[in-house]
């Protein structure tokens, strides 16, 4: 068994990234600017954002962090999502989700610039992702596909489980893998909670990826020997054991499955580092696409 170590790709990235930063500083051109919107103070979320404002100071990007308290109106908020979209000085921006029951999540992600879209979430950035015309790229989906080409994980003819259908991680990765390109090639089976035989489909797949939301679902009984597999899950679980009085836990009973697998992601230091590293990615795009 060998750990898929995202936190390690993540950095790699970084590093390419930082010499680019320092490349257009020597030439006297422009910054990249991300800009973050928080509403609340959801403690996945804040660690989160707190981690995207650090890799835009480890990569030499501008940041901004704009707060605001869990009661915010969406009228307010909207009218903040269109301020950055007219800021010329901001490349891009992200709304970070999940927001409070009464602000549609929706209607913010649909008026958010498609031009400043880094997330990848406007419904113009993934209708480009289906038809392959150029765009942004969700970020987890992206940062899950450079980690399995980083680490030269063989997809094609692979028969790929993903374990959640949602429409930042689960249903666009189901057609990126599925594409002609590396990586890609698979045969996709994407799975939910109505699906039939889960354990059955997931035990005869050479690629299981978990984005289901719920620590420990994947258990060994699921896993065929020699498969790859791709933790998406980041919940937090009470545990009196850490200082903070809790722990990151992912989809995938970890000490019991890694044993049999090829490659495993850890959580912490997996998917959520390049998750990061592809919004770092997309937001150069996205000042280098409008001629900064």
């Amino acid at each position: 068994m060998q750990l898929l170590d995202g936190k390690a790709t993540a950095e790699a990235i970084r590093e390419e990234l930082r010499e680019a930063v320092e490349s257009r500083k020597s030439a006297g051109k422009k910054i990249p600017h991300l800009a973050a919107i928080l509403v609340g103070s959801d403690g996945g979320s804040l660690t989160y954002v707190n981690a995207k404002v650090k890799a835009c100071d480890h990569i030499g990007f501008d940041s901004s962090l704009i707060k605001y308290e869990y009661y915010v109106t969406e009228e307010e908020l909207l009218n903040k999502v269109h301020e950055l979209n007219n800021d010329d000085n901001i490349d891009g921006f992200i709304v970070q989700l999940p927001l409070p029951d009464h602000i549609d999540e929706l209607k913010v992600t649909k008026a958010i610039d498609p031009k400043k879209d880094v997330d990848g979430f406007h419904p113009t950035n993934l209708g480009n992702m289906v038809l392959s015309l150029p765009g942004f790229l969700p970020a987890t989906p992206a940062g899950i596909m450079e980690l399995l080409k980083r680490n030269n994980i063989e997809t094609s003819g692979k028969d790929c489980v993903i374990i959640g259908r949602s429409n930042i991680v689960g249903t666009p990765l189901s057609i990126m893998l599925s594409r002609n390109s590396n990586p890609g090639n698979c045969t996709v089976t994407l799975t939910h909670s109505r699906t039939k035989n889960l354990k059955e489909i997931a035990a005869k797949s050479d690629i299981i990826i978990a984005a289901i939301g719920i620590p420990g679902f994947v258990t060994a009984d699921m896993v065929k020997e020699g498969a790859v597999i791709v933790d998406v899950g980041t919940t937090r679980v009470s545990d009196q054991s850490k200082k903070s009085g809790w722990a990151l836990k992912g989809d995938v009973l970890f000490d019991e499955v890694a044993p049999k697998c090829s490659y495993i992601t850890p959580v912490p230091g997996g998917v959520g580092p390049m998750t990061i590293a592809s919004l770092m990615i997309n937001t150069l795009r996205a000042m280098e696409l409008n001629g900064k």
